[in-house]
């Protein structure tokens, strides 16, 4: 429907007035739902961001590969690391247990901190850059805790005590803000891009995450001990901080100047003097054509929220929800509330989602010291001059190999899956992909030799691209499929109201219990067992019994 064009201008009738009739020359009159959409269209083509290049897109995702890098260096040192300079074996899984503690109970406070942050740098990169420093000090005391206290502290016990406190503390602030930083960034990309660049930038980002992981890894797993870089720095620790905050510095710096970001007060500005389509009210309201006001709400342009939480909310149709009551800021307890209250389908694939995820940590987080005792037989516990100890370290760049191999299989079947989807179907690929990780996990541990584990390791790759993958595709679908009942009348009432956003912040909640669980339990367990093999065979444990699991409940998909 027209209302304003260029060589005839509608004309409205002054205030006080009423429209009781609708001249066809001087108005195209439609549908309801085409002067909805005219209205949609003029509101939201306001605020339509500007279409990005390439170039600015590749520069934003720079951050990802960045950050994975990191992730990679502390995935394949930090156990190594604790045990070298003293914890024990019963308390070195903790130290995964207090980052996603933290998450549980910062996570809603900093998301809406962001939303509101009225920065003239804009509302994200303050938290962007906030976070990346602190991701730099963890990395630093992480790997420089050590030789930092032994430079300073000489008595021996004192010494131990301080190593353990600041390496712990580094490993700590480390991987709370590199959990942290992924909502800001994907926020930042959602604020800055129209639809059409948002699926270019987050595939730049996917693609770069495993380009980061990948070179992570290749890092890590090269002797930089009797290199020249690492006479130079002292130690391979020491080398490979060098590289991680060169890299992770580079790319940060990179990505905060990519896309320019409007602050907040600015952005307030612009939408509330952004033109609305006129509406037409007729003086009963019931005249041809006529619309009241009650049937075109002006959309709500709110601030994006980069938690888990807060992107429920963000996320969930206002259409899918039928009353004011529905329409409440997500909190921790009403997410706590929707997921005990979720249908039955939805509850079953969080359950599975966290056995794959507690499978799946139990193997990364501790596979390179499984590495360097069970299949090197070295000792982390020996001191550092002597044999035991060098071929621990060996067989910790070996394991650096093996998740290497892990980031490779990962790109590499994430396209298989798409091959086989027409044949297996989602729940297919689902089963499939716990199974395989069950399967060579288990092999793993009953027969570790060098040769075999690293050929193995590309399982770990399939079970990581199943885990990013197939659960969200379940969740589109089973949306779908109530999307289709609720136009045919079919609605089940329990699922009235749900959101999608709602589903994907029960998932990612699931893998931050698994770390919890993950850091509760399996230190106790290597100690009760008294060997790090145990480790792998608990990931493969849980790997069948989520594999039985999805065969038994999780629902078919067509």
């Amino acid at each position: 429907m027209t209302l304003l064009s260029e060589d005839k201008p509608s004309r409205f009738p002054e205030l006080g007035n009423h429209i009781t009739a609708m001249e066809p020359c001087s108005v195209d009159c439609g549908s309801k739902g085409d002067f909805a959409n005219s209205i949609e269209s003029t509101v939201f083509g306001a605020v339509e961001p500007p279409r990005r290049s390439r170039g600015r897109l590749i520069m934003h995702g720079m951050v990802m590969f960045g950050r994975e890098f990191c992730y990679a260096v502390e995935a394949a040192f930090v156990t190594p690391v604790l045990l070298s300079v003293g914890l024990p074996r019963s308390l070195y899984s903790l130290v995964w247990l207090i980052s996603p503690v933290l998450g549980f109970i910062l996570q809603p406070v900093i998301g809406s901190a962001s939303d509101y942050c009225r920065s003239r740098w804009g509302r994200r990169r303050p938290y962007i850059l906030s976070l990346g420093i602190m991701m730099l000090v963890g990395i630093t005391m992480f790997l420089n805790g050590d030789a930092v206290v032994s430079a300073i502290v000489r008595h021996r016990g004192v010494k131990r005590t301080w190593s353990i406190v600041v390496v712990m503390f580094g490993v700590v602030l480390f991987d709370f803000a590199a959990d942290f930083i992924d909502g800001p960034v994907k926020a930042y990309l959602f604020d800055v891009c129209s639809h059409q660049d948002k699926e270019r930038g987050l595939h730049y980002h996917a693609l770069l995450t495993g380009l980061g992981g990948a070179c992570g890894y290749l890092i890590g797993a090269m002797d930089w001990g009797h290199s020249a870089l690492g006479i130079l720095l002292g130690s391979e620790y020491q080398v490979i901080y060098f590289f991680s905050a060169l890299t992770w510095s580079f790319f940060l710096t990179v990505h905060l100047f990519s896309i320019p970001e409007k602050p907040l007060s600015k952005q307030l500005t612009s939408e509330s003097s952004a033109p609305t389509a006129p509406l037409i009210v007729a003086s009963n309201g019931t005249g041809y054509g006529a619309l009241s006001k009650e049937l075109l709400p002006t959309p709500e342009l709110r601030p994006r929220s980069f938690s888990a939480l807060s992107e429920a909310n963000a996320v969930t149709s206002s259409a899918k929800q039928p009353s004011k009551e529905a329409q409440k800021r997500m909190t921790l307890k009403s997410l706590l509330s929707a997921m005990i209250n979720m249908p039955s389908h939805y509850r079953c694939l969080c359950v599975s989602h966290l056995l794959g995820w507690t499978a799946f940590l139990c193997n990364m987080l501790f596979f390179t010291d499984f590495m360097g005792q069970i299949v090197y037989k070295g000792n982390p516990y020996a001191p550092h001059n002597t044999t035991a100890y060098a071929t621990y370290e060996r067989g910790v760049e070996v394991g650096c190999w093996g998740l290497c191999i892990n980031a490779v299989s990962s790109a590499l079947y994430s396209y298989v899956q798409r091959l086989m989807l027409p044949y297996t179907g989602l729940k297919g690929l689902y089963f499939m992909g716990y199974f395989v990780f069950g399967l060579g996990t288990s092999l793993i541990g009953l027969y570790p030799n060098i040769i075999s584990t690293l050929s193995l390791c590309s399982v770990f790759g399939v079970m990581s691209s199943t885990l990013y993958t197939i659960p969200f595709n379940l969740i589109s679908e089973y949306h779908k499929q109530e999307e289709d009942q609720r136009k045919q009348g079919k609605q089940d009432p329990s699922v009235q109201g749900r959101g999608t956003g709602v589903d994907c912040a029960a998932l990612t909640c699931m893998v931050q219990l698994a770390q919890i669980i993950v850091g509760a339990g399996l230190g106790a367990l290597v100690n009760l067992v008294g060997s790090v093999v145990v480790v792998v065979l608990s990931a493969s444990t849980m790997s069948l019994v989520g594999c039985l699991f999805i065969a038994v409940f999780i629902r078919h998909v067509d």
